[in-house]
Order: C-alpha cells, then structure tokens, then sequence
C-alpha cells in the first residue's frame, strides 16, 4: 500500500464528544490523500470504542497511539505519535479542534522545504461547541459566520478569520502581528525536520511545549509561514485543569535557555 502523503496527529484525552465532531470534519475534507495519528494521552476505554465505530464511518486510517495515564504528558505521547506518521509531512492539531473542509488542502499547498507552517484557530463557547451536530459539519455551518452569530457570536476582528478568502486571507497573514509559532492546535512541518530536532522536550508539560519545538526549529535554520487566516478551524470549549503555575514557570525556564543558548537538540525527546 502507498504511503499517505500526509499524517495528521490528533491529540486527545477522554473528550468523546468533542473526538467525535473533529473526525466528521477530517471526513469532509476536500484533500483526501491522509491518515490520522491519534495521539491518546492516557484515555478510557471509551475512547478506543469511539475509535473503533468512527473507522467504520470515515474515508480515511485510524491509527491509535496510546500511553497510559501519568498526568499531563502530551509531549511524550506526541513523540510516540510522530514515530507511528507514516507520510513525509506532518500536520498537528487538537482534539477539540474541528478542521474546515479546506484545511488539510491548505497546509498540503502551502508545505515547502526549509519552512514549517502556523495555523490559527477561532474559539467558540461552550453553548456553541455543544450545538454543533454533523449535519452542521457536513455543510460546514460552524464555519459560517451568519450561522454562528445567530447562535449569539459578537461582532469581532477575529471573526475575519472565518471570512477571509484569497487575496483578504493572504492580506491579513501577511500583516498580522502575530508570530508564526509552532501551535499545538493548527501547525504543519516535515517529520524529517521534527526528527532533527529530536521532537517534543517531554519535560515540558502544559504551557508552550508546543511553542518550544517551534523555537529549536527556528534555532536549526527553519523558518515559519503564518497561515492563520486561511489554515482553519474552530475550537471547542473545554476546562483546564491540568494548566498549573508549577508548569508554566518551568517551561518559560527552558524555553529562554532554548533561546539563550540557540539549542537545536533536546535530550528529552524521541531519542533518549
């Protein structure tokens, strides 16, 4: 069998609900030729049952890596994941981030040696993250604007994200004052890339590990593509428990040595 041209990492950890809405979306994309890694931090089994029937329902392969419960250690279960992407390229993204139907086409066009690729994401309450059933997928409602303000969404800049289209997309990545990082939820690279940088510091647990990888990027000569207005999808709402001050102070720690320093290498990663 050939191999996809692109592997898709999905991270998730016991949300069923919201898994199930990001998989109808992979399900409608334009650009077929894709597996999808789910990266499982530790869930029940309930996931892997959801996992099972969804392989029935979807286009496209599941793969499903998974680690047993030890805290917050989706760096970890990261690297376990890159190691199972079968294609050159590789695009991460959430489990609580539904993709529009354009998105994997998107990254896919845009790829390019030398370069990885920062997506954006637009937040949605929680009402509204509940609202959202397949047919709403399938005809791609949660990404109309229209839909979404007579749900209640307020009138915002952010609300450009879902409306711009060819050269106003184009505009606003260009002049966007926002840094083109690696982000967890929307971000592409080549695996050959992630792999010289030995992937995630699994150190690191909640706050900026993503942010991290991207930064040795940077320090091994890759530069990024800010692609947020165009590379879609919407985020679901959700709690964060596991988002502690311990966490983030240690991470900010290692990422100013990162830049410090201009280390390229983690010794915490997928070699050990």
């Amino acid at each position: 069998m050939e191999k996809p041209k692109i592997s898709i990492i999905v991270s998730t950890y016991n949300s069923e609900d919201w898994l199930r809405k990001v998989l109808w979306g992979f399900n409608c994309q334009t650009f077929k030729d894709f597996e999808l890694v789910i990266a499982d931090d530790g869930s029940g089994p309930k996931t892997k049952e959801l996992l099972d029937l969804m392989q029935e329902e979807v286009f496209y392969k599941i793969v499903h890596v998974w680690q047993e419960d030890d805290g917050f250690q989706k760096s970890r279960i990261l690297n376990k994941a890159i190691t199972h992407c079968s294609a050159d390229y590789i695009i991460m993204t959430d489990g609580d981030c539904i993709p529009r139907e354009d998105f994997v086409e998107v990254h896919y066009i845009n790829k390019e040696i030398g370069y990885f690729i920062s997506g954006g994401y637009y937040m949605l309450p929680m009402n509204i993250s509940k609202l959202i059933t397949k047919e709403d997928i399938d005809a791609q409602n949660c990404f109309n604007i229209n839909w979404l303000k007579d749900k209640g969404i307020p009138k915002t800049f952010k609300n450009n994200k879902l409306t711009a289209r060819g050269f106003i997309s184009t505009f606003f990545n260009t002049f966007t004052t926002t840094n083109a990082s690696w982000n967890g939820h929307n971000s592409s690279g080549w695996k050959k890339d992630i792999l010289n940088v030995n992937g995630f510091d699994e150190r690191m647990q909640y706050g900026g590990q993503d942010r991290e990888l991207g930064e040795r990027l940077f320090n091994f000569g890759i530069k990024s593509k800010q692609l947020r207005y165009s590379a879609v999808c919407v985020h679901l709402d959700h709690k964060r428990g596991y988002r502690t001050p311990e966490s983030i102070s240690k991470n900010l720690k290692i990422r100013k040595s990162v830049k410090r320093e201009q280390i390229v290498w983690t010794h915490y990663g997928i070699s050990k």
